[in-house]
């Protein structure tokens, strides 16, 4: 698979992929700075019953610089007709999210970490700016 991000990029200024299945059109954002993937609680509240909660809480620091314990949760969701698993913080960052959607003009849902990536196997083509993976 090879997905380009320039489109996110062109757009808002930022590398963004958006899902479909279950979970259809969940904007996240690829952060290779991010230890952790985050779901924002707003839309664990709406999905809920989507995802499955483990009994676990990680420790994560906030787009605000804080750290906090967050709940969390298994999800699956279909990109470029792949289902993907993995555990995501369940993170509250209302203003953060609220400041980037008035910035760009879009709704962020999430952030997939560089675990992620690394445990999928994307690549990240900085020369082409595109998502490779070889399933």
């Amino acid at each position: 698979m090879e997905f380009p991000l320039i489109l996110g990029l062109q757009k808002t200024g930022l590398p963004l992929i958006v899902t479909s299945g279950k979970l259809k059109n969940l904007c996240f954002l690829i952060d290779t700075g991010a230890t952790h993937n985050v779901l924002f609680t707003y839309v664990f509240e709406h999905f809920k019953n989507e995802f499955r909660m483990l009994d676990e809480h990680q420790s994560t620091m906030g787009i605000e610089g804080n750290y906090k314990e967050c709940p969390t949760i298994e999800a699956t969701f279909t990109f470029e007709g792949i289902d993907y698993t993995s555990t995501f913080a369940v993170l509250d960052a209302t203003n953060a999210v609220t400041q980037i959607q008035e910035e760009t003009g879009v709704q962020i849902h999430g952030i997939l970490s560089t675990d992620f990536l690394v445990r999928n196997k994307w690549i990240l083509d900085f020369e082409t700016y595109n998502v490779k993976c070889n399933d």
